[in-house]
């Protein structure tokens, strides 16, 4: 029989406490999230859903977005047990220079239409974090303005091709001037691939209104509010707008990028050059050989060819046959501090986030891409504790297994 008695205040003080209310609406909105999948669901609720869609969508049936999460996700961890890791050491040597993260910041365009701060909140929450932020050719912010917010940390230029090749070369050469130290050459966009979610909102630039996008902006007054009360978006390599983003790119895309262009850009660029967009074993091999600094295994987030091959299970087979020294990143479908990890114990030397940074700016702005930044180092320091290990040089293949799911049909 359980013995009961009539509780004493004095016993009862210490398990009433109450927890002080949060009174600013945007801390508590993101100190509620806990997953980078919170961040989603909180930038879907504040911003309008052709900006939203843009970010969140990918091609046509956006089965290669798809497959890549579903890829991290179909992985097991094999963890070393009775090897204490209470101090893990996130830092790696990436490109000449220091990341704080085993990630950076990826290049993503149009920015600004998804929340006013744009490019500016993610080089000043980059800086803060100590990775390197990327700047899109088709960002929202100036290459000088992307210094001023990030002046002592590392910067990252992304560049396309352009049909007109002195936009591209001047880009460059402005990027270098204003210190940046590390080119993406990008070689997987040669026409814009079909983003049916951005066809279908109409989403264009500017943004065009209809009954439709009215009815959703009512909910939302704060996003048009920052929108109309800010500087125009600005294009440094778009001379004209008024098109689906899909219509600008194929515009002032050039389908007929080569290897001399390679070649051009080679001569043109002093710093690091890496090419962004590789999605195969025999162009990854040719691109070590020849001499450049880092490839990226990229399908451009689905947003481009969709069913093109998945970064993550296109890593192991490149590492094989460039080996273990060479610079390989990887980007695509990376939503938790784990598939970081498992990608790095694959052999890739450092990795790209584009959505989920998106995710934060829309959820809170610079204090967002700051969660954003927070949740995925959290999620990585404690995947290291889990497996054993103290510092990325100790993460191997053995680590991880990729479970299988698409077997190619013999």
């Amino acid at each position: 029989m359980v013995k009961r008695r009539f509780p004493n205040p004095r016993e009862l003080a210490p398990l009433m406490k109450f927890k002080t209310p949060e009174l600013n609406g945007k801390k508590r909105r993101l100190d509620s999230a806990l997953t980078i999948y919170d961040l989603k669901e909180i930038a879907n609720r504040r911003t309008p859903k052709a900006a939203f869609d843009y970010t969140d969508g990918a091609a046509e049936f956006e089965l290669s977005l798809s497959r890549a999460r579903q890829a991290f996700e179909d992985i097991e961890f094999h963890p070393d047990i009775l090897k204490p890791a209470s101090a893990v050491n996130t830092s790696v040597e990436i490109l000449g220079g220091n990341s704080s993260l085993p990630f950076g910041i990826a290049p993503t365009g149009f920015t600004r239409l998804m929340h006013t701060e744009g490019e500016i909140a993610g080089a000043t929450a980059a800086a803060s974090a100590g990775i390197p932020f990327t700047l899109s050719t088709l960002g929202t912010s100036s290459i000088e303005d992307v210094k001023k917010a990030n002046p002592n940390g590392r910067n990252w230029f992304q560049l396309y091709v352009m049909k007109d090749r002195e936009i591209s070369y001047g880009l460059a050469k402005r990027a270098a001037e204003a210190g940046f130290d590390t080119m993406m050459f990008t070689v997987d966009t040669p026409v814009a691939g079909a983003r049916l979610r951005d066809k279908r909102n109409g989403f264009s630039i500017p943004p065009q209104l209809s009954l439709s996008t009215v009815m959703n902006a009512i909910p939302r007054p704060w996003w048009w509010w920052d929108f109309l009360t800010t500087p125009p978006l600005e294009f440094a390599s778009l001379s004209s707008t008024g098109g689906t983003v899909g219509e600008l790119l194929d515009s002032a895309m050039d389908p007929t990028i080569s290897y001399e262009d390679l070649n051009i850009i080679r001569s043109i660029w002093p710093g690091k050059l890496v090419v962004k967009g590789v999605q195969n074993v025999s162009d990854s091999k040719k691109l070590i050989d020849l001499g450049v600094d880092g490839i990226i295994l990229s399908n451009h987030g689905g947003r481009q060819l969709d069913r093109a091959p998945i970064p993550f299970h296109l890593l192991p087979k490149v590492i094989k046959e460039v080996g273990k020294d060479a610079t390989v990143m990887i980007d695509t479908g990376i939503m938790n501090g784990a598939d970081i990890v498992a990608s790095i114990a694959l052999g890739a030397k450092f990795t790209l986030v584009g959505r989920a940074y998106l995710y934060g700016l829309m959820a809170g702005g610079e204090q967002g891409v700051s969660k954003m930044i927070s949740i995925l180092r959290s999620e990585i320091e404690r995947t290291m504790k889990l497996l054993g290990v103290s510092s990325l040089e100790e993460l191997e293949p053995r680590h991880v297994t990729q479970l299988e799911r698409l077997i190619p049909r013999k």
